[in-house]
């Protein structure tokens, strides 16, 4: 996993706090909203189908009833119907009572004034004539979302009828006078009882309630348009619908697709007068003004909503920096010591108390380290210098020694010698090192640039110098180094970058490996290459490769000597010169390569 800065995690923290809330506050406020709006409405929806329910059996029943009590028995019956705006009206004789099919009459001859809506069958539907026949007929048009029927033609009807007995002088009744309405395209019904409901509005070409009466699952009369903006007379009722209401005699009040859109909708039953089920009677409101308005309201919200999450943006911003940046400057500073500048310290001017304080304590810490570091330079200085001086004399009579100047030795004795020199020649480098070591942390590192030829005055006596240890391991060298290669730079120094790096290829190598010096001339800079087998250098490692005291923690690297000073000290000089080094792996090997500035 990718580590991230203080500053972006303190952030990200914040602001994934900020998102997680206002994604749960937008949630639970559409939610309600939803709840709110919507399952108000369908509430509203089923108070309306009281009403159209007390329209439908109250006012029209009740209206027919009135008219009965008011119409004089030796009148005109067509005129009277035609007056009260009937469909049909009869007297029956207790005689003929036997011959009509109609519940509601036979109710009334039982003595009571009976009210209620039946289903009229074809064969009475020709009885009553050719006109109310063909106002009944209706075609069945298949609708999206109802169940399949194979019927075509509705040749039923559904009416509203009344029926009242006249009695005779002993009490019994003698005839029934009964009358009805016809709802099969009744349109002035259904209209009535949406302009009392709903008023009629429209939403975008759309009626905004609307009002079915169904014989069956089948629309007898409405004012539910098609898609062709005609009344929806012969569609049916979704299935669901018809499953609830009809089949299980209950009532629906939900959404529901009621032809070409959705609606917020009520349906119940409607039965007769023994209570059987015959149809339905439904009341509707459309439903996208109600999602218009509540996805208005959620927009609007969440305009809020967004707004609030830029400010809480920008202010997790400033938080975020105001607690990093103090926190930033304290790695930078740790970078510094860690780098050697021991006199870096930290600005104390935090307005989080705890940080001043660690700024406080980082700063005497650094003051501490300077004095120690004063002390130990001075120390490593004045040993490596009288050590120097007793090695100087040291080696030059152990190598006097070895190689007979001193007089005649044998095989064993030259083999222990041998043991002697190099581990002397380590121990002249180490104290080399710690000398150089001491000059660089003290800034009293002499610089002396004059030109300089990189191969004839620094690598060719470098690798004299460690081809007896490379002949030793086996190891070829390649020294091809372009002669004339000039910079400007201080030959001591340059001969100590040499030294390390050929020391350290050699050291490395395998068995029997190589090593190749190369050189690329830019128009103002000059690179050289150090190569040489060995396993490549981890990532990890390489971070670790220019720092004071630092060896790498391989196999190899624990097998071979050293302070882990060469390469510091190194990069140290090459920066003094002006230029860089840097590691590079190859498929077989490590290279190093440092890049100068050219001489004139």
């Amino acid at each position: 996993m990718k580590a991230q800065t203080l500053k972006t995690k303190i952030f990200i923290s914040f602001f994934s706090v900020v998102i997680i809330f206002g994604f749960l506050v937008s949630f639970l406020v559409a939610r309600v909203i939803k709840n709110d709006i919507i399952a108000r409405q369908q509430r509203q929806i089923k108070n309306d189908l009281h009403v159209a329910n007390s329209v439908l059996y109250g006012g029209e029943i009740g209206a027919i009833k009135t008219a009965f009590s008011i119409i004089a028995l030796t009148a005109d019956l067509e005129k009277a119907k035609n007056k009260l705006g009937l469909d049909y009206l009869y007297i029956v004789d207790k005689s003929e009572r036997k011959n009509v099919k109609s519940e509601i009459v036979q109710a009334a001859f039982a003595g009571r004034e009976t009210g209620g809506i039946r289903i009229i069958g074809p064969e009475e539907l020709r009885q009553m004539g050719e006109a109310i026949y063909n106002k009944s007929l209706i075609e069945i048009i298949p609708t999206p979302k109802a169940r399949v029927t194979q019927n075509r033609t509705l040749n039923k009807a559904m009416a509203i009828g009344y029926a009242m007995p006249i009695f005779d002088a002993s009490g019994s009744v003698k005839s029934v006078i009964y009358g009805g309405k016809i709802i099969n395209r009744d349109f002035d019904l259904v209209d009535k009882i949406r302009d009392l409901v709903f008023e009629n509005r429209y939403y975008n070409q759309k009626p905004l309630g609307t009002v079915t009466i169904f014989l069956s699952d089948v629309r007898i009369a409405t004012n539910v348009l098609d898609k062709n903006g005609k009344r929806a007379i012969g569609t049916l009722v979704s299935q669901r619908v018809y499953k609830k209401v009809l089949e299980e005699g209950k009532l629906w009040l939900d959404r529901a697709f009621v032809v070409t859109d959705w609606y917020l909708t009520a349906y119940e039953p409607i039965r007769d007068i023994h209570g059987n089920i015959i149809g339905m009677l439904y009341v509707g409101i459309l439903e996208q003004p109600f999602k218009d308005i509540e996805k208005k309201i959620i927009l609007s919200f969440l305009a809020v909503i967004l707004l609030a999450v830029v400010l809480a943006a920008v202010l997790s911003y400033f938080l975020a920096h105001a607690i990093a940046h103090p926190v930033t400057r304290m790695l930078v500073a740790t970078r510094q010591i860690s780098g050697g500048d021991l006199k870096h310290r930290v600005k104390i001017d935090s307005e989080i108390k705890e940080l001043n304080e660690l700024a406080g304590s980082f700063n005497t810490m650094a003051e501490r380290l300077e004095l120690r570091q004063a002390s130990y330079l001075d120390l490593i200085g004045f040993v490596a210098h009288e050590l120097k001086a007793v090695l100087a004399s040291t080696i030059l009579n152990a190598y006097s020694l070895r190689d007979g100047f001193l007089g005649m030795i044998n095989f064993k004795q030259r083999k222990a010698l041998d043991s002697v020199t190099r581990n002397l020649d380590y121990l002249e480098s180490t104290v080399k090192n710690f000398l150089s070591l001491s000059r660089i942390e003290k800034g009293e590192l002499d610089f002396t640039p004059v030109d300089v030829c990189l191969k004839e005055d620094i690598f060719v006596p470098s690798l004299e110098a460690f081809m007896k240890q490379a002949a030793e391991k086996g190891i070829s060298v390649s020294n091809n180094i372009a002669a004339g290669l000039k910079v400007k730079g201080d030959i001591a120094l340059l001969q100590i970058v040499a030294n390390n790096l050929l020391s350290n290829a050699v050291k490395y190598s395998p068995q029997n490996g190589k090593i190749i010096l190369n050189s690329t001339a830019k128009p103002d800079a000059v690179e050289i290459e150090v190569y040489n087998d060995g396993r490549p250098i981890s990532q990890e490692d390489k971070s670790m490769l220019f720092r004071r005291f630092s060896r790498l923690n391989t196999a190899e690297g624990r097998k071979a000597q050293g302070t882990g000073l060469g390469l510091f000290i190194t990069k140290e000089i090459i920066q003094k010169h002006g230029g860089k080094i840097w590691l590079e792996n190859k498929q077989q090997g490590n290279s190093f390569i440092l890049q100068l500035k050219r001489g004139l």
